[in-house]
């Protein structure tokens, strides 16, 4: 676990204390801490709701109900990380894999990347393998960001890695990938390039595959 998630937003968040997390965010904005720094607080105390998920002390429940505390404290943060860049450095293709209906990570990363100046398309959630395929082929994105919140959507990650491939098109696209209980043992597993931990260090990867600053 980082050394983030023992930080008292996410451990707010991570303990389903909405009031507390929601606060804590608003104290953090009005004494000026960086809009990313309170996300990654908040993307840790996702990890200890994914933990907790995986082994069985959160329900399908306590995980709806997380994502929207996720939703409401993060919302004041918007403003800090829309800042549109005047130029589109690259493309990237992001969708929640199959079976997993999760979207609060990555609506974030999808901020995040908009304000560092990439051309998002967003697929939404529970994306089938062959959308993956429809929207490269359309959009001839550089990068593909696949994102999960549960363990057995890892297998439909590596699916619709395998689609892209039998598709032809795997090796037009770097493929990043994310989520609480995602490391780099699902990224060799499922065949990705880079595993991310954070909307930060997407962004950071994304500049180095795309050669820019």
């Amino acid at each position: 676990m980082s050394d983030l998630a023992s930080t008292p937003l996410a451990q707010a968040l991570g303990d389903l204390e909405e009031e507390r997390a929601v606060l804590l965010v608003s104290d953090k904005l009005a004494k000026g801490e960086p809009a990313l720094n309170v996300l990654e607080e908040l993307q840790a105390g996702m990890n200890i709701v994914g933990e907790r998920f995986e082994a069985g002390e959160y329900f399908l429940s306590e995980l709806i109900y997380a994502a929207d505390i996720f939703k409401k404290a993060s919302a004041p943060l918007q403003a800090g990380l829309s800042q549109v860049a005047p130029l589109t450095c690259g493309t990237l293709v992001l969708g929640t894999v199959k079976n997993d209906i999760h979207d609060f990570g990555k609506d974030i990363v999808a901020t995040v990347m908009r304000s560092n100046g990439l051309k998002v398309i967003d697929l939404g959630v529970n994306v089938d393998y062959g959308r993956f395929v429809e929207a490269i082929r359309e959009h001839q994105p550089q990068l593909v960001g696949l994102s999960c919140l549960l363990t057995t959507a890892f297998e439909d990650m590596r699916k619709t890695i395998e689609t892209i491939a039998e598709a032809g098109l795997r090796d037009r696209v770097t493929i990043l990938i994310g989520g609480g209980p995602v490391d780099e043992a699902t990224r060799d597993y499922v065949g990705a390039d880079y595993y991310c931990r954070s909307a930060q260090e997407g962004v950071s990867t994304a500049k180095r595959v795309l050669g820019v600053s």
